[in-house]
């Protein structure tokens, strides 16, 4: 399965009380199809006493589970606490969009979507050419300013 497969064949969960292990998570989540993988990630600090961040990603062998988890689980209570199901959406890749250590125009996805076409640089080099050709009248837009001081009454 592709990772775009695989995405859409997983759900968030979010709200997770602090006790849930993932078996208990795989358990309340059986009755909505066959279950592929379960995880809940860890916390980043090597000092958290935490088992778990509070949430978790349930991926299911068919995607069309999703959706009846989704609208079953979503605002349920599981351990004492309401927890949130959504569509799980792919991570974001570190170097790419805003706040990523490569230049934006740098970066694959900028340049794909801001890409020129031959024939506009074309066009955009004959309409600078055709710009420079035209001397510039340095007089130009000064008609009423031949006389100093206020205007004269009509």
């Amino acid at each position: 399965m592709t990772d775009q497969a695989r995405w859409k064949a997983t759900v968030y969960v979010g709200g997770l009380a602090a006790m849930i292990t993932m078996e208990n998570l795989e358990a309340a989540f059986l009755p909505f199809g066959e279950i592929a993988d379960v995880s809940l990630p860890k916390p980043e600090g090597p000092n958290s006493m935490e088992s778990h961040r509070g949430f978790g990603y349930v991926e299911f062998e068919d995607p069309e589970d999703t959706k009846e988890a989704i609208d079953n689980m979503d605002q349920s209570e599981l351990f004492g606490k309401v927890i949130k199901v959504s569509a799980a959406k792919p991570p974001k890749n570190v170097n790419e969009g805003l706040g990523s250590k490569t230049a934006l125009w740098e970066q694959e996805g900028w340049l794909a979507e801001n890409a020129v076409s031959e024939e506009d640089k074309t066009a955009a080099d004959r309409a600078r050419a055709v710009a420079e050709d035209r001397p510039e009248d340095p007089m130009q837009g000064l008609e009423g300013l031949d006389v100093a001081g206020p205007a004269a009454p009509a």
